[in-house]
Parts: structure tokens; C-alpha cells; sequence
């Protein structure tokens, strides 16, 4: 007799932060391995614009409000993604956004609020699944962390202090859920062309850029797709029984020098 029960073919998926860059790419991968797929994010009309793509590809899904900084949002949404296709399997914790100011000159309120977001709202996530995942034995928590946790970055002072929070506590899950069935993943991505930091002028843009280069954090001007990083996610979730890949930093590769 095997020690772990082999994953049910069937194995559906919660992403949250699902309207665009990577937890778009990672809905639409799960789904094209044949999970059904609840996305969710506040913008909700994005999620379905994707959901309605992979259905007409032959896949599951089902778009959701989600606001991971409010728990009645989040209780409502793990609710329907059970009620659509059953408890969930595999969760991605995914949500948020970046914002660019020196931890110093950054309202207290706006700090807070970023850590609401990023790391509260992923325990709000969690949470709600765990408990469940833990009485059938099995299920995969991914949080999509970021690699200013090993290499911080300056003006992102509240998002460093929410991925170090974030990656703090999946190594807690860990050691708490250790043989219950319940693998707890982080995907530590580097830089990758996202959504985040798109609504920055360019004058906020110059100055980060600046402050990373003067910092020896700008090596090469190459990005991650988000496809790239979903690929990444979606292998750690989709692992077999008895495999735990606890921590994958992903970066991008610098073009072969001529």
C-alpha cells in the first residue's frame, strides 16, 4: 500500500488576485490541466473575461468577487467556489497590489492597509480552507511571495515587511501541518511584468529605478512573464504525494552576452 493516497484528477482550485499578471496565467494553466477554477479578485468583470476564455477552451471556471481585505468577502467567496465545484483542493494566494513610497513618508493608514492586503488577507484566505483540507487529508496552499524577502527593496518598505510576513507564516503552516496531508508552498518570484506598478508616473518610476540600480538590484533589463511564474506555481501545486517543494525562487534569465 502506497503512503499517499495519489491526487484526485479532479481538483478544484481557488486563485486569488485573478484578474490579471500571474494569477490570470495560473487559473488559466490549472484549468487547461483539467481543475476547475474559481477566480477571484475585486475586479470581478476581468475574472470573467478569463473564466469565459477557458470555458470555451473546454475548461471549468467561475468568476468571483473577492476583496481579501474583508473577511465577509472572502467567507462569501470560498462558499461559492464550493458551491460551484466542490472543496477546494488547491488555493493561490496571489492578491495585491505595490505602491512606491519610503516606509518614512508613507501614511501609517496606507501602511496598514498594505499589510491588510498582502498578508492578512492571505490568512483570511487560508483560514477558511485549511480546516477542511486538514479533515481529508490533502490539499496545497501556495503563497506567491516576492524575492524582495531575501533582497529588499527600497520604496517598497510596507510590501517588503508584508512578503517577509507572508513567507514567515507559510514556514509556520509548515511545521504545524506537518503530516496532515497539507503541503504549504511559497513561489518567490523576481521581477515580472505585471500589472503592479503600472499606475506610476513616470516620475515615481524614474526615482525607483534610480534607488534599485544605485542599490546593485537592477542586474539586467530583462522581466518574467507571468506565464513563466504560473508554470512554476501551478508544477509545486500539481506535485505528487509525497513531494513537498517548500520554496521556489524563480528569476529571469539574462540574455547569452555576444
Amino acid at each position: 500500500m502506497p503512503r499517499f493516497a495519489p491526487h484526485p484528477e479532479r481538483r478544484p482550485a481557488l486563485v486569488a488576485g485573478a484578474s490579471s499578471g500571474i494569477g490570470a496565467a495560473t487559473a488559466t494553466l490549472l484549468a487547461a490541466a483539467g481543475h476547475p477554477v474559481a477566480l477571484g479578485a475585486r475586479r470581478v468583470d476581468r475574472c470573467e473575461q478569463i473564466a469565459t476564455a477557458i470555458r470555451e477552451k473546454g475548461g471549468q471556471a467561475v468568476a468571483l468577487p473577492l476583496d481579501v481585505s474583508d473577511s465577509d468577502s472572502v467567507k462569501a467567496y470560498v462558499a461559492a467556489a464550493a458551491d460551484a465545484f466542490g472543496d477546494a483542493e488547491i488555493v493561490v494566494s496571489g492578491a495585491g497590489d505595490l505602491s512606491a513610497e519610503r516606509v518614512h513618508e508613507l501614511d501609517s493608514a496606507a501602511f496598514a492597509a498594505q499589510l491588510q492586503v498582502h498578508l492578512v488577507g492571505a490568512h483570511r484566505l487560508v483560514s477558511q480552507v485549511v480546516p477542511g483540507m486538514v479533515a481529508r487529508a490533502r490539499g496545497d496552499i501556495v503563497f506567491v511571495s516576492s524575492d524582495v524577502v531575501p533582497s529588499p527593496r527600497p520604496r517598497m518598505g510596507a510590501y517588503v515587511a508584508a512578503k517577509n510576513g507572508i513567507e514567515g507564516m507559510a514556514r509556520a503552516m509548515r511545521m504545524e501541518l506537518e503530516g496532515s496531508g497539507v503541503r504549504v508552498s511559497v513561489v518567490r518570484p523576481g521581477p515580472t511584468m505585471t500589472g503592479m506598478g503600472t499606475t506610476w508616473d513616470a516620475e515615481t518610476t524614474t526615482a525607483v529605478l534610480e534607488d534599485w540600480a544605485a542599490w546593485g538590484l537592477a542586474r539586467h533589463p530583462y522581466f518574467l512573464k507571468p506565464e513563466q511564474v504560473a508554470e512554476v506555481i501551478v508544477t509545486v501545486a500539481t506535485a505528487p504525494r509525497g513531494v513537498h517543494l517548500t520554496l521556489v525562487e524563480v528569476q529571469p534569465e539574462r540574455a547569452v552576452q555576444s
